[in-house]
Formats: structure tokens, C-alpha cells, sequence
């Protein structure tokens, strides 16, 4: 599956949740906490290929992510995508950490996540701001941005692990390092 999304930073995220259910999206997924935690070999071998490996506990369920190399794309954010639900996260750390794989960044957001159609909208509020996240067939994603009055001079095809780290640097944000050695082990990612 390819997973196809752009980006949008905002000031004020109410006036877009009141536009969004205005225009007919629907509410999927009220306001909740997502803890995020990217795997990677010692050696940096998914860093190196652009790639990625996520834990995502949100509420009491649990996803593991495989993120592939980004495709040239000028204005959207394209890659390959495949997750599954994780019935034990403690179990699969530990399948992990078998694997060589270790905690590499964690970055947590809050996330109230809409539909329009195919097209999925999620407002994100992170230590890099607030942002937009439009993800569906590109042809929906430009449709709704245009009737949201969004430019495509605005779109962003960064993360937010690159957004994250961009907003510590310029001193916006929190500036979460990334781990140069395995997390501290308390069984949870959010630890």
C-alpha cells in the first residue's frame, strides 16, 4: 500500500475542526495522545535508505509501522506503508531488540483524526506546531485544500521526526535527541 500525504502548519487548529465538520467531514477519532518510537539497526541501515520502522501506541492499542524509501514527488509525500495491529507490545520490544533493532527517536502528538470521503484529515498538535495532515489520492487531497483555502505553496512533504527536529534547532520547540544507545527498558515505549 502506498500512503500518499502532505502537511499543512496552522496557528489555530479550532477554526479548521470547525470548517472540517462545516463541510461535511466526519469525526472518526476525537482528541488523543499518540507516543511514537522509531527502530532502527545500531548501524542506521533504515536512516540510510530513507526508511522507517515506528511504534505508535495510541490509547490502548498499538501499531508497527514499516515506512519505505519516500518517492520523487514535488508537492506530495509518497511511500510505501504497511502496518499491523500489535496484540502485545512488550512481547514485539523484545522481538525487536532480538533483532538488533533499538529505540532510535520517540516523539509523542495529540491527534483528533476526520474523514472526508477517501481522503483522511488529521490535526495534529506536536513540539513542532500545528499542523493539517491530509492523506489520500492526490487528486482529493488538492480538491479539499483548495475548498479549505489552502495553497500548495503551503503544502509539507517533511515528518515529524525532520519538522521536530527542524523547530529544536531554531529553538521553536523541545528538541527530543534521538537515542544514540538503546532507551532506558521499562517496557514501554512511552517510558
Amino acid at each position: 500500500m502506498f500512503e500518499i500525504e502532505v502537511k499543512v502548519l496552522v496557528a489555530d487548529l479550532k477554526p479548521i475542526r470547525d470548517k472540517l465538520l462545516a463541510m461535511g467531514a466526519v469525526l472518526v477519532k476525537e482528541q488523543h495522545n499518540e507516543v511514537n518510537t522509531l527502530y532502527d539497526l545500531r548501524n542506521r541501515a533504515l536512516y540510510g535508505k530513507r526508511q522507517a520502522l515506528r511504534l505508535r501506541i495510541a490509547g490502548k492499542k498499538t501499531y508497527l509501522t514499516f515506512k519505505g524509501t519516500p518517492r520523487k514527488s514535488r508537492k506530495y509525500k509518497v511511500r510505501e506503508e504497511f502496518e499491523t495491529e500489535v496484540k502485545n507490545p512488550r512481547h514485539l520490544q523484545k522481538i525487536l531488540k532480538a533483532l538488533g533493532f533499538v529505540p532510535v527517536f520517540r516523539y509523542e502528538k495529540l491527534r483528533t483524526v476526520f474523514k472526508k470521503g477517501p481522503l483522511k484529515i488529521c490535526l495534529d498538535e506536536t513540539a513542532a506546531g500545528n499542523f493539517i495532515e491530509f492523506e489520500g489520492e492526490r487528486q482529493k487531497i488538492a480538491q479539499f485544500s483548495k475548498r479549505l483555502r489552502i495553497p500548495k505553496k503551503d503544502w509539507i512533504k517533511l515528518d515529524y521526526i525532520q519538522l521536530i527536529q527542524m523547530a529544536g534547532k531554531e529553538g521553536r520547540a523541545p528538541y527530543p535527541s534521538s537515542f544514540s544507545s538503546p532507551a532506558p527498558s521499562s517496557g514501554s515505549p512511552s517510558s
